[in-house]
């Protein structure tokens, strides 16, 4: 990976990984690839993998099962808490027939210790077929594949990426608006802490998509325009909003207002998207946000209910999506 301007990428607890065994195991792999079929991020995947992703995505079909993983086995190594990530997740490997496993770091060998490699080697030598992980260190997942021989999918790594998330909202944008060409998306909030705003700009970038990413100097620094090119960087919601076809939202946790100058009241007054902002943008654009969603905070009830809001839509897509990404990892992209 190359360095680019999120903080913590690097920041790997690499002082877990105990004992002579361990070290001697990471120097004999270390220059291992990841196994084919894993997904760790945006940033590396080619524009022609990325369309076949999407293809595959509008392929799947939610009414029926389609058991094209059947008897495989797929380990859910969830580290963060997460609803809806892991839940389509555990429903797109049920529908393609796989049979999955839940791990979470409490009431786990997690919670004693026990350190990421040895976790995975333990989930392998139990039959684990492929891994999805979420992580709060940036580029766990990355370490992980290179040390196991079946795939393994980020859902989630630190301040990094999240790449499935990107692919739905890819998805959702051409289920709404039919091609990339020509569009302009604002993404408007807490865009540093944000491993979903990181994913969404590499994936749109590749497509010439226009990016405007709004928000104060607390969450955008101007370095954020760094990210991929092309990249705008505006502190007024007007100006990135002004003929927008997709504005896309982030949540903002109130705890990393804390020391910052910048206070709640100040935020929502400033970046919220109410009904009056939002006329600001094309007649036909479409609201979206990963979720979870903080209504009176980063939204009005309004917009969130509103016709133009993709939400729940959004969540949906994140199964056929996600289908497809477990059909490619297991070598059952047809």
């Amino acid at each position: 990976m190359r360095m680019t301007w999120f903080a913590g990428v690097f920041t790997l607890a690499l002082p877990a990984l105990r004992g002579p065994r361990m070290m001697q195991r990471l120097r004999s792999y270390a220059m291992n690839k990841p196994a084919r079929g894993s997904l760790l991020g945006i940033e590396h995947l080619e524009e022609k993998e990325i369309r076949g992703l999407l293809k595959l995505a509008r392929r799947m079909n939610l009414l029926k099962v389609r058991p094209l993983l059947r008897n495989k086995r797929i380990v859910l190594l969830f580290y963060e808490a997460s609803t809806r990530t892991r839940s389509s997740f555990e429903i797109a490997a049920k529908s393609l027939g796989a049979i999955t496993t839940l791990v979470q770091s409490s009431g786990s060998s997690i919670e004693k210790g026990e350190s990421l490699l040895d976790t995975g080697a333990t989930l392998r030598a139990v039959g684990a077929d492929a891994i999805v992980i979420r992580h709060p260190c940036a580029g766990a997942p990355h370490l992980l594949a290179k040390h196991l021989d079946i795939p393994v999918i980020n859902a989630g790594d630190g301040m990094h990426e999240h790449p499935s998330q990107a692919l739905l909202d890819a998805f959702t944008i051409l289920k709404h608006k039919k091609s990339f060409k020509g569009l302009q998306v604002a993404i408007i909030g807490d865009i540093y802490h944000s491993r979903v705003a990181r994913s969404a700009c590499h994936l749109l970038s590749k497509f010439g998509v226009k990016v405007t990413l709004c928000g104060p100097p607390e969450f955008v620094p101007e370095v954020a325009a760094t990210l991929v090119p092309g990249l705008r960087v505006s502190r007024h919601p007007e100006e990135a909003l002004r003929g927008a076809d997709v504005i896309m939202l982030l949540r903002l946790q109130k705890e990393r207002l804390a020391g910052q100058k910048i206070r709640l009241q100040d935020y929502v007054a400033h970046y919220q998207l109410t009904p009056s902002r939002l006329k600001l943008a094309r007649r036909d654009a479409i609201v979206m946000h990963p979720g979870p969603i903080i209504r009176g905070l980063e939204l009005t009830t309004e917009v969130a209910d509103g016709p133009q809001s993709v939400i729940l839509d959004e969540v949906h897509n994140g199964v056929p999506t996600r289908m497809a990404i477990l059909a490619r990892a297991l070598g059952k992209a047809k």
